[in-house]
């Protein structure tokens, strides 16, 4: 199960890089249509699509290794049996809110799919495709936070501290 967890996360890295490729791609061609005098519409709402899918896509791969701002001034003065607590309050108030935001946008893609709902713009996207990765950026996210909510529980879950927290100031 491990092995597969860490599969997904990484498959959602993978894609967010896509995503970001996608998106350098997109400024390029736009940067230069206006030096070539061309225009390639709908560059800029693609360029905002990808960007959104890189940013959801990456959100469970960034917090299993410990890269997402948070606030250790108070959970490292606490010890024992308090920091545990707080570790497990924290990780099932993230999920809850993660499961959330998973539901919502699960439902939202899924209304903009059956309402036929599509972009204002000249490209007339069916947002239901990208709103997609942002439904499965929040589900991947989801289960994220379950398993290292699971991890806490059983005594396994790996504190990771990123190097550069150690040396801000």
């Amino acid at each position: 199960m491990r092995r597969l967890l860490d599969l997904l996360y990484d498959g959602a890295a993978w894609l967010a890089a896509a995503a970001l490729m996608g998106l350098l791609a997109m400024v390029l061609l736009s940067i230069a249509g206006r030096q070539l005098q061309f225009h390639v519409p709908g560059t800029d709402a693609y360029a905002g699509y990808l960007m959104a899918a890189a940013g959801f896509l990456a959100l469970a791969h960034t917090f299993k290794r410990g890269e997402h701002i948070r606030v250790t001034l108070v959970i490292a003065r606490l010890g024992g049996g308090w920091r545990r607590g707080f570790e497990v309050w924290s990780l099932a108030a993230g999920g809850a809110l993660a499961g959330l935001a998973a539901f919502y946008s699960v439902r939202l893609s899924w209304q903009s799919h059956s309402f036929h709902d599509i972009s204002t713009g000249s490209d007339a996207t069916p947002l239901w495709i990208p709103q997609l990765a942002m439904a499965v950026g929040s589900v991947i996210l989801f289960v994220a936070f379950i398993d290292e909510l699971v991890l806490e529980l059983r005594g396994q879950r790996v504190h990771t501290t990123p190097e550069e927290a150690l040396r801000n100031e």
